[in-house]
């Protein structure tokens, strides 16, 4: 299973930081966390950036059990 990263309103919306989570691609690891954490979570995940091993991707990507999947949502500051 990757490990699933998650930051700012994600992880509040998945009550946890980081999960393991099944699946063969990036995005079949997206839909099971989003069975896991509910609709609320799927919603959040419209805005995220999406990476794999610290690279951006789109989803249809491998991912094996060494593999880190991090969801990034935007960042606004001044």
């Amino acid at each position: 299973m990757a490990i699933l990263r998650l930051f700012a309103h994600v992880r509040e919306a998945a009550g946890t930081g980081h999960d393991e989570v099944p699946g063969a691609t990036v995005q079949q690891v997206l839909s099971a966390a989003v069975d896991r954490y509910g609709p609320e979570f799927g919603h959040q995940l419209e805005v995220c950036k999406v990476w794999l091993n610290g690279e951006p991707v789109l989803g249809p990507e491998p991912v094996s059990d060494s593999d880190e999947v991090a969801l990034l949502p935007p960042v606004s500051g001044g």
